[in-house]
Order: C-alpha cells, then sequence, then structure tokens
C-alpha cells in the first residue's frame, strides 16, 4: 500500500457505561485484514490460525464483561497487521514471520509503511484505551485492568499442558490472587508467568496503560482448545467471573491492611 493513505481503524469498545471496576482489554480479538493490506499475502487457512488473532478470547471477554458488569475494548483488525500489544519499534508489531509462517506482507515493510500503520491503528488504539481509563479515574473510579489472550496446545512441536495462565508486569499482586484463587475454585492446570512471561515482551498494554497509575493489572491466557466453541466459551467465563472477583477481592483487603 505504499503511497496510499491508510483508513482510520478505531478500538470497539462494549458496555462503556458499565458500572463495575473492571475494564477489560482483547487486543487479539480479531483476525481481519483489510482489503487494503491484501490479505498480507496468506492463505484462507492462515488466516483463521492463531498466527492471526486468539480465537476464542473475544468471546469468553464478552461473557466476562457481561458477568463482571465490566467495559470491553478490543482489537478492530488482525495481529498481523499491526499487534497492539507491541510498541510500534517492536519487529512482532508488524512481524514478518509468526511461530513457522512467513508474513509475505511484511517481509519489506518500510519506515513509511510501519508509521502508516501506527498511525492507522496503534495511535487510534492507544489514544482510545488511554482515554477510558483516564475517564474512569478523572470520576473516581479507577479501574483494573485485565487483559484476555488465547493460547496454542502446541507450540513449535511442544504441547503445553498449563490451561490457564496469568502473567504479570511489574506489580505481581492481582496475578497471584487470581492464580491462588483459580487453584482454589477450578480445575484448571493454572500456573504463573505461563505460557508467557513479561520478560517475552507481552505486557506492554499493562506497562503503558496500567503501570502508571498504579493500577491492578494482570495478564490471563486460556489454552484455546478449552474455548473453541461459543459454548466453551461461554463455560469458560463462568468458571473465570468468580475467580477474577475473589483476586481483585483479595488485593482490596491487603491494600486495607498495609
Amino acid at each position: 500500500m505504499a503511497g496510499k493513505k491508510a483508513d482510520i481503524w478505531q478500538p470497539v469498545i462494549e458496555r462503556p457505561e458499565a458500572a463495575g471496576r473492571v475494564i477489560l482489554v482483547c487486543e487479539h480479538a480479531s483476525n481481519h485484514i483489510p482489503d487494503q493490506w491484501d490479505d498480507l499475502g496468506l492463505t484462507a487457512d492462515q488466516r483463521q490460525a492463531h498466527i492471526a488473532w486468539d480465537p476464542g478470547a473475544l468471546g469468553v471477554a464478552r461473557g466476562l464483561a457481561e458477568r463482571l458488569d465490566a467495559t470491553l475494548i478490543h482489537a478492530p483488525v488482525s495481529r498481523l497487521v499491526y499487534d497492539l500489544n507491541r510498541a510500534p519499534d517492536m519487529a512482532g508489531a508488524m512481524p514478518a514471520r509468526s511461530e513457522v509462517h512467513d508474513i509475505p506482507g511484511n517481509a519489506a515493510i518500510t519506515a513509511t509503511e510501519r508509521l502508516a500503520r501506527t498511525e492507522a491503528i496503534y495511535l487510534p488504539w492507544t489514544n482510545g484505551l488511554h482515554n477510558l481509563i483516564a475517564n474512569r479515574i478523572a470520576l473516581g473510579r479507577r479501574p483494573v485492568v485485565i487483559t484476555i489472550h488465547s493460547f496454542t496446545p502446541i507450540y513449535h512441536g511442544r504441547q503445553r499442558l498449563v490451561e490457564f495462565g496469568v502473567i504479570h508486569d511489574a506489580d505481581a499482586h492481582l496475578s497471584v490472587a487470581i492464580l491462588d484463587a483459580a487453584h482454589r475454585k477450578t480445575r484448571l492446570q493454572a500456573e504463573l508467568n505461563s505460557p508467557y512471561s513479561a520478560a517475552d515482551d507481552v505486557t506492554h498494554t499493562l506497562r503503558v496503560h496500567a503501570t502508571p497509575y498504579g493500577l491492578p493489572n494482570a495478564m490471563l491466557e486460556i489454552r484455546n482448545d478449552l474455548i473453541a466453541t461459543p459454548e466453551a466459551q461461554a463455560k469458560m467465563a463462568e468458571t473465570l467471573a468468580p475467580v477474577l472477583n475473589m483476586g481483585i477481592e483479595e488485593i482490596q483487603k491487603q491494600a486495607k491492611a498495609s
């Protein structure tokens, strides 16, 4: 799309007037590749695969938003066009290769094209999420920021036994509290900082939008074979909603005791 100005892609915000404290974020909600990027040279199967999005994550996030009376913000385009959980200077923001797949449309992307995508997708997203959080803070409703992701059961040929991962960045309090609640209230194989951790540069959203304000935050990873259907997504949301509530209540108790 050299020489062609990209359309602007705004984040999708659902339940903006929700009364709950939680803001749910789903950066990899969509596998949509707008026409102006010509499918990035990918096949239909590749565009449906995990490299293009987090299958099942949006369905779980919507189920959680209903059960927690939370606001949900999610991405309008595929993470292969721009990964909204990556900073503009990171190679993974517009990857030339993802897992075992080459991404032809990103292979020789120029600085001008990177800027165009950043302006078209990342900046509207960042401003939208920032404004959502800042408005809540201004109203005296300091939010809890929780991002929702899914991951593949097999990665580079290796099976992953973990089913539910809770990842933290600088502040581990909420993640640890959620993990403890998951161990007590579910049968999920739940682990801390698995299958990824902040060392893998997967906590960009938390670092930019939660940490500077001192907001409680966590990143959730759900194995995608457990949420492959709408029914499974609803069941997972039903399982995790009380877990998240317990985690939030626990850190509130800790804050009062300190």
